[in-house]
């Protein structure tokens, strides 16, 4: 049984949004949004888990505890584990609280996630592959979003970062046959130049982004050829509608001011809470239907095998318990 004591608090910063939302949008295509809601939503979500990822990787660089990445996600696949320990395949679960009610109560007092249920999506969790000493590693991060224009106006003013992207259909970023786009072109109906970025796959399926600045009105011709397209992202909040045109899509494709979504994460402290493994899950846990609620949703979007979080075994055992099973690798035990 973990107690509070065994709760571990990592400071959170800018550099984990960065790296969470390149890999969102590097996987924007191939990642399945098993939760609902808007594809902006699933982006903070995906950027957060990566944030939640890194920075435990990092804790365990402080600790001297070795860990591998060999078998980490590629964003082409985006369901195998995340990192791996003493040869443990590792599944990291974190939440994303971004209610303000609960991120106070949280930082006042780290025990209330206890009260938490510790959530595998049920599918997940019966997919083809798992060992009985598997891993799941579970955690929560703290933050607030900007989602509305009115928010990302006000942490523009402040001088906050933010990530404003479309969203491209599937058509365009994960088309039926892998050909050429052809010769895309882009042009901006703002009043005042408008810098974006384009990203998406090149033949090899190799991740390719490219920057422009589109003058008002004006048609500019991108020399790149894309085979897939993911997003486009604008460098500030557009107040005319932005044209992309694909001679293979055959259409001009118009985004409406309304149609950006900012998925910057304003992370504030990640909550490290606790493992259990594979075999240990499964003997522990109930089945959850959809339309739950708990702590970490207002209502869940598919059914999850559950496990109280004061049930999990404390972070300490597990680095450990690595320590301990390098040492025998080492000397051949």
């Amino acid at each position: 049984m973990i107690q509070p004591s065994d709760l571990i608090r990592l400071p959170y910063t800018p550099d984990l949004s960065e790296a969470g939302i390149a890999y969102a949008c590097r996987s924007l295509a191939y990642t399945y949004n098993r939760m609902g809601g808007s594809p902006f939503d699933r982006l903070r979500r995906i950027a957060a888990g990566v944030a939640v990822e890194l920075a435990f990787r990092r804790f365990l660089a402080q600790q001297a505890v070795p860990f591998d990445v060999l078998g980490a996600t590629p964003f082409t696949d985006p369901d195998r584990y995340d990192v791996a320990l003493g040869g443990h395949r590792c599944d990291l679960k974190s939440y994303f609280i971004s209610r303000r009610a609960q991120i106070a109560r949280l930082r006042r007092a780290p025990v209330a996630a206890l009260d938490a249920p510790a959530l595998v999506p049920l599918d997940q969790f019966l997919a083809e592959g798992h060992k009985p000493d598997d891993i799941y590693l579970f955690a929560f991060l703290l933050g607030l979003t900007a989602a509305s224009r009115a928010d990302l106006t006000r942490a523009a003013a402040a001088g906050q970062p933010f990530f404003l992207i479309h969203p491209l259909p599937k058509a365009w970023a994960r088309p039926a046959v892998w050909a050429p786009l052809g010769a895309l072109a882009l042009k901006s109906e703002c009043r005042d130049p408008l810098t974006v970025e384009i990203g998406g796959q090149d033949a090899d399926r190799g991740f390719v982004a490219r920057r422009f600045e589109l003058s008002p009105r004006r048609r500019l011709s991108v020399e790149d050829i894309f085979y897939s397209l993911a997003y486009v992202r604008a460098f500030r909040q557009p107040e005319a509608r932005v044209g992309l045109y694909s001679p293979q899509q055959g259409e001009v494709y118009l985004i409406q001011p309304h149609e950006w979504g900012n998925i910057w994460v304003y992370g504030m402290e990640i909550l490290l809470v606790g493992w259990l493994t594979h075999e240990e899950f499964r003997r522990r846990s109930s089945v959850l239907s959809a339309g739950a609620s708990t702590f970490q949703y207002a209502r869940t979007q598919t059914k999850n095998l559950a496990v109280p979080m004061r049930e999990l075994q404390p972070l300490s055992t597990l680095l450990e318990k690595v320590k301990a099973w390098e040492q025998r690798g080492w000397s051949g035990g």
